[in-house]
């Protein structure tokens, strides 16, 4: 299935906006195709029976918006032989609180493998914890060029330290706009805080970087 040439011109940010306020494209198996929001960073990103492509190259066919557009073969021929695929992930979406921020920045951890990774990713990234302990909040641009979260919390601290280190994250993102995490169906733990924070899940999407871009 081709892309749907009356959708090419809604972006990624776009659509992910607007399943924000509940209003999501239709789901009739269509996919488009946009330009990656970061050089060298490609993304599959799936809703209800609709997906898009953030893609640079050629897209093997065939491709749908009924999970087509996640089969693990058609991602492992866009990113090549040699290309990094990432997780599978689900999409979810909140929108910051504003207000006096309680999350200060923490030079510190910017080691931390869960910053190290953003980096990798994302642009402008801001590390961000309390003034002491090891709990890490992750802000940056990322998916579509919306801020994006990632957190985590040492097992020790854990049950309800992560959902307040999201609410906290969230009011240093200026009220209203919205923020995208990315998580693992299998990360119970993660998913469950960042629905008890009051995210809500969107879609999916699945990073990749060709071979070429990692060299």
């Amino acid at each position: 299935m081709t892309p749907t040439p009356d959708r090419t011109h809604r972006s990624l940010a776009t659509l992910l906006v607007d399943a924000a306020d509940g209003r999501f494209p239709e789901p009739d198996g269509t996919w488009i195709r946009v330009a990656p929001w970061r050089p060298g960073v490609e993304a599959v990103v799936a809703f209800t029976g609709f997906a898009v492509l953030a893609v640079d190259g050629p897209v093997p066919g065939p491709v749908d918006g009924f999970g087509g557009a996640h089969d693990p073969r058609l991602i492992a021929a866009l990113a090549g032989p040699d290309g990094w695929i990432d997780s599978l992930d689900a999409v979810l979406v909140a929108r910051g609180t504003g207000g006096p921020p309680v999350l200060v920045g923490r030079p510190d951890l910017v080691g931390h493998p869960r910053a190290a990774f953003a980096r990798a990713v994302r642009d402008d990234v801001r590390v961000l914890g309390r003034p002491t302990g090891d709990e890490i909040a992750v802000l940056g641009r990322g998916i579509a060029g919306l801020t994006e979260l990632s957190m985590e919390v040492p097992p020790a601290v854990r049950g309800g330290t992560g959902r307040a280190m999201v609410r906290d994250a969230l009011a240093s993102v200026t009220a209203g706009d919205v923020v995208v995490a990315a998580c693992a169906p299998g990360n119970a733990a993660s998913l469950r805080t960042l629905l008890a924070a009051g995210f809500v899940p969107v879609g999916s999407s699945q990073l990749f970087r060709r071979a070429s871009a990692s060299q």
